[in-house]
């Protein structure tokens, strides 16, 4: 399919190459024309060739370093752009051939025939590069500053079973790190910062930590386990962790790749959670909170909740940590049991929609139904946050990085 597309890519370079050549036609230097159209396909079909020789990447047990998701990106961002241009190009090009076809039919008798398709005007090819400016200025933007603009999305849930001891407890939430993805660690620095300076009660972090290896976090331990909370740091797995999505010479490579990612939570300080309960506990008073597995509509299915559940008492407030919210669609929200509060991630919001005056798009609506924030179902509420890294695409636009803080606040009954 990649294949496939880079081909597309290629033929789209072609009628480019020809739109710049009537953009640059009546330019007096003859070396800055070839300037221009040479220096636009030689830097497009290199991006291309780059894209197309990162394949190799997905068989090897690093998988996609920065450099591969970089010409990844470089390439959607250059393919979009063609496409925009070509297709006001195509337009222009329709209009001129039909043009050409009424001019002959409408000729008086004698004239000599026009051509069918006039000589391409200079204008068209100047609303090409002006349409085409607008999605390659924001993927630009989503590379080199969106990625890492992080914010703060504050949330505050009242329930009336919420223990009074609780009252006001605060949670601190992190998805989707994808260490393996990072290419600015001072940028990296100001969102584990952001997400220092809440202070919450209590620090979840809900999957993904890694794109596929172990070894991606290993230089960023120092920075992560900065983040600390007074009733404690809790983490789970996400389908990322797993390693599923490259190849390893071996299985048991792959099993000891696990392992030593579990062994980096608790370095980190992570009380690493798989299919279990805890007890969190303030004033002599309790809420569980439970963790699992990944479970993904789609995805590897290890979450057992049965599992994790076993102790819980039936009656207690219960807050779940999973990965994927199609786990919550599919086993949480109408569970006999019921689960006040489930704290996921996975989508990422695709990195890429539109969040504004209340109106919210993005492409992953066409694959998740709950893809970002808050969901409800008669009280048992989902909180999907929109990740904390990147993946592939090494940049986010309109769907910003985010660190959730959200506030359990006890319902007061009206006297």
């Amino acid at each position: 399919m990649f294949l496939i597309i880079a081909a597309i890519s290629l033929l789209l370079d072609w009628y480019v190459f020809n739109g710049l050549k009537t953009f640059t036609a009546d330019w007096q230097s003859e070396r800055l024309r070839q300037v221009v159209k040479w220096g636009y396909l030689l830097i497009s079909v290199g991006v291309t060739v780059l894209f197309i020789g990162g394949f190799g990447s997905f068989s090897t047990a690093r998988g996609m370093t920065p450099f591969h998701e970089w010409m990844l990106s470089l390439f959607i961002t250059f393919f979009i752009t063609k496409i925009f241009f070509v297709l006001i190009l195509f337009l222009g090009d329709i209009g001129r051939f039909f043009y050409g076809i009424i001019s002959n039919l409408t000729k008086p008798e004698g004239k000599v025939i026009e051509p069918y398709f006039p000589a391409r005007r200079k204008f068209i090819s100047e609303a090409a590069i002006l349409v085409a400016a607008f999605p390659f200025t924001g993927f630009m933007y989503a590379m080199f500053k969106g990625k890492y603009d992080y914010k703060v999305h504050r949330t505050t849930l009242y329930f009336d079973d919420l223990p009074d001891a609780f009252d006001g407890f605060t949670i601190t939430q992190l998805s989707d790190i994808h260490s393996g993805s990072f290419d600015n660690t001072e940028a990296m620095q100001r969102g584990i910062d952001l997400a220092k300076a809440q202070k919450s009660d209590l620090f979840v972090f809900t999957g993904d930590l890694v794109n596929n290896a172990a070894w991606e976090i290993e230089p960023y331990i120092p920075d992560f386990s900065q983040i600390k909370a007074p009733y404690g740091q809790f983490s789970i797995l996400g389908n990322h962790d797993y390693g599923d999505y490259i190849e390893w010479d071996s299985e048991a490579e792959k099993a000891a790749n696990l392992d030593k990612l579990k062994e980096h939570h608790k370095t980190l300080g992570y009380r690493l959670m798989l299919n279990e309960n805890i007890d969190i506990e303030k004033n002599g008073q309790k809420i569980s909170l439970i963790g699992v597995e990944n479970w993904g509509k789609g995805f590897i299915q290890l979450g057992n909740l049965d599992k994790a559940l076993q102790g819980v008492d039936k009656d207690a407030f219960k807050i779940l940590l999973t990965h994927d919210p199609t786990h919550w669609e599919e086993k949480v929200r109408y569970n006999p049991t019921t689960i006040h509060l489930t704290l996921s991630g996975h989508t990422h919001g695709a990195q890429f929609g539109v969040e504004a005056a209340g109106f919210r798009w993005s492409p992953v609506q066409y694959r998740y139904v709950d893809w970002a924030g808050l969901a409800n179902e008669k009280n048992r509420y989902l909180y999907v946050n929109r990740g904390f890294g990147f993946l592939a695409f090494s940049g986010r636009l309109g769907i910003w990085p985010e660190v959730t803080v959200i506030t359990l606040k006890k319902k007061r009954s009206e006297v």
